[in-house]
């Protein structure tokens, strides 16, 4: 039987090639850092690295490094259960505890990743009489999680008020029960952010909720590092706030739901993921208690990383690159056609930067880019490389 299905298969795979979709996996041969060693072609060397989410460069900080070595003899290695069986140590407690109180949220609720988390809310809170409000560029883990509800979806334009409320209205003319607003509080794919002032007004108008996803701003964005909300003043607003440990606070894996006490107690009890899947290793929470201690004194990463972040956008726009308008460390070049995204990126790769080509279908058809990620471990130097290799491998690839 799996002889048809191979050829069907190999044809699928052939076609993803021809259309220059295919996604190739580079091996790092070194820890996580602004400078890592790729093997490319067979042979490994050492490459400026813009294309991880290790925005503030927690990800092979000594301190940390160290807070999870003590973990592990402290703890173990891993837990081999889910959390109401007999996988709940007091380091996940005490996570949980301090995201809360950085957060500004009553409670929180650990996942193994953003992507449970997200997977584990929807079908848990709403059912077929209630209603969800998605923005139509939300990431795949929030749409994948709201197919799992039986909750009637609603979509609306990116970042665009008056489409929403027309969906809050038609939700409402239709019964909804609860009407819950679902969005990115950056949008991985193109760095802007979403208008969490105007959202919340237009939730306290029409009696909804809202849920952020913070995924890429928890570290950095706001004065205090504490996102979104805290950054449009809407701490207090915002019901429900998941995230990842996996991208600025430390760069391992992990997710969690941050939200009013009675939304994490259901979780705890009715959330799928939650109940079927093994608890986060013991050492990523207590190294992430640790960035969080680092959190609190890193202005001057967060700081590092705005002027890191405006130098690569003012010399791009200045060297004639087509790069999506903003301030956030994401940093979209524009290139439009998958082949030609593809082929930049490995002539970059060649030149010693370390990039990666998105195309369809993690971006629309036609809107394929190279999402460039600064860092705060990126000197002023690594980004003026970056730009000077970028307008190189644009001179060959026009040749």
């Amino acid at each position: 039987m799996f002889d048809s299905v191979r050829d069907d298969l190999r044809t699928t795979l052939d076609e993803i090639r021809a259309a220059g979709l295919h996604k190739p996996e580079r091996v790092i041969g070194t820890p996580q850092s602004a400078t890592v060693n790729v093997t490319a072609g067979g042979r490994p060397g050492e490459v400026l690295n813009f294309c991880a989410n290790n925005y503030l460069g927690l990800a092979d900080h000594p301190e940390v490094l160290a807070a999870a070595h003590e973990a592990l003899d402290r703890w173990g290695y891993g837990m081999a259960s889910v959390r109401f069986i007999c996988g709940t140590q007091e380091v996940h407690k005490e996570l949980e505890a301090r995201l809360s109180a950085f957060l500004g949220q009553e409670d929180t609720i650990l996942y193994s990743s953003c992507f449970d988390a997200n997977g584990g809310v929807f079908e848990t809170l709403l059912g077929a009489q209630d209603a969800v409000i998605s923005d139509a560029l939300n990431h795949a883990s929030i749409i994948d999680g709201i197919r799992l509800s039986k909750a009637r979806r609603f979509r609306y334009a990116n970042r665009d008020m008056a489409d929403l409320e027309r969906q809050l209205k038609e939700a409402a003319e239709g019964g909804a029960r609860r009407k819950l607003i679902v969005t990115d509080g950056v949008f991985s794919m193109d760095g802007h952010v979403a208008p969490l002032a105007e959202i919340c007004d237009l939730a306290d108008r029409h009696g909804a909720m809202v849920m952020v996803d913070d995924s890429h701003a928890v570290g950095f964005v706001g004065t205090g590092g504490r996102g979104t909300p805290e950054l449009h003043g809407v701490m207090d607003r915002v019901d429900i706030l998941t995230g990842t440990l996996g991208k600025a606070l430390g760069g391992a894996s992990g997710g969690y739901v941050a939200a009013r006490a009675e939304i994490v107690a259901l979780l705890r009890q009715r959330s799928r993921p939650y109940l079927f899947s093994n608890t986060l290793a013991p050492v990523i929470a207590a190294a992430s208690l640790k960035v969080l201690d680092l959190l609190e004194s890193a202005e001057d990463l967060r700081v590092r990383l705005g002027e890191n972040t405006a130098l690569f956008r003012r010399r791009m726009t200045e060297e004639g690159f087509d790069i999506l308008p903003g301030d956030h460390p994401i940093a979209p070049v524009m290139i439009g056609d998958a082949s030609r995204a593809g082929r930049l990126a490995e002539l970059l790769l060649e030149r010693g930067v370390y990039v990666i080509g998105f195309s369809y279908p993690v971006v629309p058809e036609g809107q394929a880019r190279i999402r460039v990620q600064l860092s705060a471990a990126h000197s002023t130097e690594d980004v003026n490389r970056a730009v000077d290799a970028f307008v190189a491998a644009r001179a060959e690839l026009d040749a």
